[in-house]
């Protein structure tokens, strides 16, 4: 139980304008109404209570699934604020914040000197886009409570209802999205989990709890970590065989910004195992932090190995890369102005933070590796390994690189190209067999539609070094038709198409044909999945006739769904082998026709949840992957990397 401090009042909640079109125009505020806006909501309640744990102020947070459809945050911060706003005297601070765009504690005053999410929209959005909204605030030995409904029409306004049990001091915030706004309003406990330990891991002995109350049976996980993001390491690296037990750790501070890194080898051959955050939020795209870290990384362990005579004067450096085969580590920062840039607003572009991880990383990993000569001498053999590896894979790099954007010299031959030169409007469809890639060419429009056929399993990424992967020719396929490199040198700029579509049977040959794809594009060419360029085709599992007219369904759920709405259909259900027994009429009008057609779109929310999911599936740890797939077999609806 925290105690409140007077440091954080009414005074301290600060207005920029007033609450606007919420509920008009949902995506502006929460990105979409389907499952990730959905889950955004309860993201925008727990910050608070993080923030508040940021602080110094809470130790404690509990979510809870209602049964009725509901979600209920704990926290046992200081509180929400009740009294008097001083720009709107006829509200008090706790009506403002949840009423108010733009209201909050995080504009101004002492409140909080780091927090995750400045953008202030935060409860007052949940507020907008919920049936009903109840609040209680435990604040100086009394409870107060307010209630919304309709999308923050106030239904009680905030009072005093008496005492705080125990004398605690906290918020308790319940919320029912609405379904009128939502697609679906049934959260995923799963999705929950993810994002609760991860906040757990960041903020090291901050207890989080979440609870679903919907089953018969209640499901619980309590996640709270003594080691911080050394857990997190160790979390990451769990389906993975680690190169030495000990993880090592890191911090400093200066001018009130503050670093965590911990870090540890594996025997793996991925170079992507950097995650990093700030003040908890997940940097996917980098910045300034990583920045830091990656430069100093690479002159630390050169220095190291040439004092100790790994590495001769006249020999060559280890890359960046090489260094980085097979490292997991987590960044954390925290700063009280962070500047987020790039496409999704994650990327840290603070420039003072780069500095600040570049200096301790050469301090103090530097006297890690001197502490720790055992665990060095096996990280530089690994590094001078991957070296050896990218020396040999120079020939097959260069033959896989694109060798003009003017003539289109380098094209494998099996690409059946699209016309048009604008990348915006360039579609490629990857494509299971040659003769699914027969009849895609006839149901393409050739104009935008380009088709690469690839012959049967490409390699599997997660487990061959670069070496290996480009002698692969379906690999060096993939790259040169996308035409923008890979790894280290892929450039977002030079892709030649910005719809990538896998198109693979809808069975479990097809499944893996996808999942095999998609490790490539995450592991070798991760911008293209973060900026949104990856799609998988849903071609249909099953046909039937109503009618004189072939109706086709996607798969057994949809199956269900139309025998559902018409009990009478008695004829049978044809169940379609694989797009090569498709004509290509079927497939135009089914798959391919962008007016007909159904893409899903892939996305990454956090790396670090990819990453482990990556390695969980495609890795060698078979108990891992059996694990995973039991857990996660009835969310099936919510596939999404």
């Amino acid at each position: 139980m925290a105690t409140t401090d007077t440091s954080y009042s009414a005074a301290d909640i600060t207005v920029l304008e007033g609450l606007e079109a919420v509920r008009k125009r949902p995506g502006m505020y929460i990105g979409s109404t389907g499952p990730s806006g959905l889950h955004h909501l309860v993201w925008e309640v727990v910050d608070n209570s993080v923030d508040e744990a940021m602080a110094g102020h809470c130790s404690k947070i509990s979510v809870t699934l209602l049964k009725d459809g509901g979600c209920q945050v704990v926290d046992d911060g200081r509180g929400i604020p009740v009294g008097k706003h001083h720009q709107y005297e006829d509200l008090s601070a706790a009506e403002v914040v949840l009423t108010i765009l733009h209201a909050g504690g995080k504009f101004g005053g002492d409140g909080y000197k780091v927090s995750g999410g400045l953008h202030g929209v935060g409860i007052s959005v949940v507020n907008a886009l919920s049936s009903k909204v109840e609040v209680e605030i435990d604040r100086d030995g009394r409870r107060h409570a307010m209630s919304f409904q309709n999308g923050g029409e106030p239904n009680e306004k905030l009072s005093d209802i008496g005492e705080a049990p125990e004398n605690r001091t906290g918020t308790t915030v319940r919320f029912w999205p609405d379904p009128d706004i939502f697609d679906e309003v049934k959260f995923r406990f799963q999705t929950l989990i993810e994002r609760l330990q991860m906040m757990a891991f960041l903020n090291k002995n901050l207890t989080i709890e979440i609870y679903d109350e919907r089953e018969t049976k209640v499901k619980e996980k309590v996640f709270c970590y003594e080691g911080g993001i050394r857990d997190f390491v160790s979390h990451v690296n769990s389906s993975k065989e680690a190169l030495f037990e000990d993880i090592g750790y890191f911090e400093q501070k200066d001018e009130g910004n503050e670093v965590e890194i911990a870090f540890q080898w594996n025997t793996g051959f991925n170079a992507d195992g950097l995650h990093s955050f700030a003040n908890g939020i997940n940097t996917i795209e980098g910045g300034m932090h990583e920045e830091g870290f990656r430069s100093a990384l690479t002159g630390v362990l050169n220095r190291y190995a040439k004092s100790k005579g790994l590495i001769k004067d006249k020999d060559d450096n280890l890359q960046g890369e090489d260094i980085r085969e097979g490292m997991t580590t987590i960044i954390s920062v925290r700063l009280s102005e962070p500047q987020f840039e790039g496409q999704t607003k994650s990327k840290l572009g603070n420039v003072e933070i780069r500095s600040l991880v570049q200096k301790a990383t050469n301090e103090r990993l530097g006297e890690w590796l001197e502490e720790h000569p055992a665990e060095a001498k096996l990280i530089l053999q690994k590094s001078l390994n991957a070296q050896r590896a990218r020396i040999a894979a120079q020939d097959a790099r260069k033959s896989a690189r694109r060798k003009s954007a003017l003539d289109g010299a380098g094209m494998p031959d099996k690409l059946k190209d699209c016309s048009s030169q604008n990348p915006e409007e360039s579609e490629l469809f990857i494509v299971e067999g040659d003769s699914a890639g027969g009849s895609a060419v006839q149901a393409r429009d050739p104009r935008t539609m380009a088709i690469l056929p690839i012959r049967g399993k490409i390699l599997n990424v997660e487990r061959s070094r670069l070496d290996k992967m480009l002698k692969n020719n379906e690999v060096q396929t993939l790259i040169q038709a996308i035409g923008a490199g890979f790894g280290d040198e892929f450039d977002i700029e030079k892709i030649r198409y910005h719809k990538i579509i896998l198109l693979a049977d809808a069975d479990v040959d097809g499944s893996h044909i996808r999942t095999l794809l998609l490790t490539f594009f995450f592991r070798q060419m991760r911008p293209l999945v973060e900026a949104g360029h990856i799609y998988v085709a849903q071609p249909p599992l099953f046909s039937t006739v109503v009618g004189k007219e072939k109706i086709y369904l996607k798969d057994e759920h949809a199956k269900d769904s139309f025998l559902k709405e018409n009990p009478k259909h008695k004829k049978e259900f044809q169940r379609l082998k694989g797009l090569g027994e498709m004509d290509f009429d079927e497939l135009k009008s089914t798959t391919m026709d962008p007016t007909q057609r159904s893409l899903l779109k892939v996305s990454v929310r956090m790396s670090s949840v990819a990453d482990e999911v990556f390695s969980t599936l495609m890795g060698e740890d078979v108990e891992s992957r059996k694990k995973f797939i039991q857990t996660n077999a009835q969310d099936v609806r919510f596939l999404d990397i």
